[in-house]
């Protein structure tokens, strides 16, 4: 049943809203809605710690409010934030409005003037709307990084992220100037419950490998860009190439070993199947970086990629 706010908080956000009274302008969100926002918001609410809270932190603008995880103790984080950004709940004084979905009184309580929000988070946007002009942003649509785009758009912070985009470029280029990417063949492998989830794209790594200009195998081509799709374990060897990466996640104390584990679950002797593991040129690497929108993360893998390959003898696929 869907949670209806309490009069207590429907009757607040009658009586604050007159307080926030804005210059606004027209914006026309990734549903088709079109919403009358601020031009200059000063109260966000961010719905999605990895696509909305994160990037939003990196462009320099802090919410009031985010959505995030907890522990199992209970305690709230921002998934990837710490390690991304240095920013979480209990640093900072934003505040934890709940998970999936999130608490629709508390985002209320926080009196935002804007709410962003994605498909994926199940609060419902007619109640969001009911507290302060919500926008719906599809990181599926625009691409991760395409959520910067917009995000800097509505927050005033072009220049920021020009600055971020630039540092990028020449981290990119610095890749192309060490390594002779067109030679080389690479691949992102998750295991997952016995099957293999694989992306077209992956994340962060998939964006730092596309743009530097390293080759995939025909099946990951395969998949439609911004897509993914799940193959049975023995499908394995179509996956190899010079390097493979596989991740794990560093939120929820995962270790390298535990990518390894879920590869043997899905495969039992997994390793004699992929060229890249028998000539040790399997990089298990955390997901938290591999997969963030973050721009630090770009930077953090663009080295990675370099320290393990340039410069370095390796066997090439046969």
């Amino acid at each position: 049943m869907i949670r209806l706010l309490s009069v207590a908080v429907a009757a607040a956000v009658l009586l604050t809203a007159p307080a926030f009274a804005q210059e606004t302008r027209s914006f026309t969100d990734d549903l088709g809605r079109t919403v009358d926002i601020p031009v200059e918001p000063l109260r966000i609410v961010a719905l999605h710690d990895l696509s909305i809270t994160v990037p939003m932190i990196e462009l320099g603008v802090m919410p009031i409010g985010s959505h995030g995880r907890t522990t199992a103790e209970n305690t709230p984080f921002i998934r990837s934030s710490k390690v991304l950004t240095g920013v979480d709940f209990d640093n900072s004084d934003i505040q934890f409005v709940g998970n999936l979905p999130a608490d629709v009184e508390a985002v209320a309580a926080l009196e935002p003037d804007l709410i962003l929000t994605t498909p994926w988070q199940t609060a419902p946007v007619e109640q969001l709307q009911a507290i302060a002009p919500t926008v719906v942003l599809d990181d599926s649509v625009r691409g991760a990084f395409g959520t910067f785009d917009v995000l800097a758009e509505l927050t005033g912070t072009e220049d920021r992220l020009a600055v971020l985009k630039t540092r990028y470029e020449g981290q990119i280029a610095q890749i192309k100037r060490l390594i002779d990417t067109d030679s080389i063949s690479v691949s992102v492998i998750q295991a997952n419950e016995g099957k293999l989830y694989i992306e077209h794209t992956y994340g962060t790594l998939g964006k730092v490998l596309r743009d530097a200009g390293f080759t995939f195998p025909a099946l990951v081509e395969e998949i439609p860009e911004s897509q993914s799709a799940e193959f049975s374990a023995e499908r394995l060897p179509e996956f190899d190439a010079d390097f493979v990466f596989a991740t794990y996640r560093t939120d929820t104390l995962q270790t390298p070993a535990d990518a390894v584990a879920a590869l043997e679950e899905a495969l039992p002797g997994y390793c004699e199947y992929l060229h890249a593991c028998r000539e040790n040129q399997l990089l298990v690497i955390p997901r938290e970086e591999a997969s963030s929108a973050s721009f630090y993360a770009l930077g953090a893998l663009t080295y990675m990629i370099i320290s393990h390959i340039s410069g370095r003898d390796f066997v090439p696929m046969p």
